[in-house]
């Protein structure tokens, strides 16, 4: 009788642990597959950026810029995350991903989607001023312990259109708020190619958390996310961000520098935040 009892306390208090856990998210542009970056082409760096997201491990995360080689190699050498995710030329496989990966121990997928930043957003599109289709990759999670399901977005605005970033931001936002009825809590996360000062940036905080403002913990690693592969210079241009709902709490904030005989894995640093839910 004792021992039954100590065990219902015990699978009673661990799932309460389990219900309470954290959840860390990360944003990555891992640099498109160009032959032209030399010394820093894929190829040369792609084992290294694999073992960085082992070892950091996050829960969820969204890349930017993957070719579909170098989604299938990560894939591969990831061998605990499931995928949603399609390429932007084509709605399939051609182009550019904003892919998420997320654990596929800890979490099932209930909906996902990929919507082009556009004013045809439900069909393959370049939008406004945008120099290149951009797209924005989205998934309803849920854990397979607990109860809490939140939706995540990432994305990758373009680097020429200064309507196109602006109206990407509003684009977003409505979707959610189309989607949200539920009021989950929501992650937003990826490449802007805007500053901190920008109208997207604007746009957002106006209506989530930036986790780098809002972090329990000093943020931790250098001020700026683009590094162009130029290691000897300091890394000031922030222009990746991860958005949270305010039913979210930043526990850490931090830009992950790590390299590996003076290359970084990518011309931009990835951005790695922790969550709890309220």
């Amino acid at each position: 009788m004792k021992k039954n009892l100590l065990l219902l306390l015990f699978s009673v208090c661990a799932c309460g642990y389990l219900y309470s856990q954290p959840v860390s998210f990360l944003t990555y542009n891992i640099r498109y597959d160009n032959p032209a970056d030399s010394g820093d082409a894929w190829p040369k760096r792609r084992e290294f950026l694999a073992g960085q997201l082992r070892f950091h491990a996050p829960d969820v995360f969204g890349i930017q810029e993957g070719l579909r080689h170098q989604v299938v190699y990560l894939l591969d050498q990831l061998p605990a995350y499931n995928i949603v995710g399609v390429g932007r030329d084509d709605g399939h496989e051609a182009g550019e991903y904003s892919a998420l990966f997320f654990k596929r121990d800890r979490f099932r997928l209930l909906e996902s989607g990929t919507f082009w930043l556009s004013e045809r957003p439900d069909t393959v599109s370049k939008g406004w001023d945008a120099a290149l289709p951009r797209i924005c990759t989205w998934a309803l999670l849920a854990e397979k312990r607990g109860k809490r399901k939140f939706l995540v977005y990432n994305t990758h605005f373009d680097h020429i259109g200064k309507e196109a970033r602006k109206s990407s931001a509003a684009l977003i936002l409505r979707k959610i708020l189309e989607k949200n009825t539920k009021n989950y809590p929501v992650v937003v996360m990826g490449d802007l190619n805007s500053g901190p000062n920008s109208e997207p940036v604007w746009m957002f905080s106006q209506n989530l958390h930036d986790a780098y403002a809002h972090t329990a913990e000093p943020p931790f690693g250098p001020p700026g996310t683009f590094n162009g592969f130029k290691f000897h210079d300091p890394v000031e241009l922030r222009i990746d961000y991860i958005f949270v709902s305010p039913n979210l709490k930043v526990q850490k904030y931090a830009v992950l520098s790590d390299s590996k005989n003076c290359h970084y894995p990518s011309d931009h640093l990835p951005v790695l935040t922790v969550l709890s839910f309220e």
